[in-house]
């Protein structure tokens, strides 16, 4: 009996391990995402900006 009890322990502390580990690579993961989606949402403001202000002060033809 002791030694069933001490194999439900030793797989409780894997299984809390392997699920503790996956939810912080989960969790790297979306940060990760997140960074990428930001920093191209922070270009494209960028970039709209200066085509806005390319566009009022006269950077584009004008017929």
């Amino acid at each position: 009996m002791r030694n069933f009890t001490q194999y439900l322990y030793s797989l409780a502390i894997a299984l809390f391990l392997l699920v503790g580990m996956t939810s912080c690579e989960l969790i790297g993961g979306i940060f990760k995402a997140g960074a990428w989606t930001g920093a191209l949402l922070v270009i494209g403001v960028i970039v709209l900006v200066i085509w806005g202000f390319a566009r009022l002060f006269g950077g584009g033809k004008s017929s």
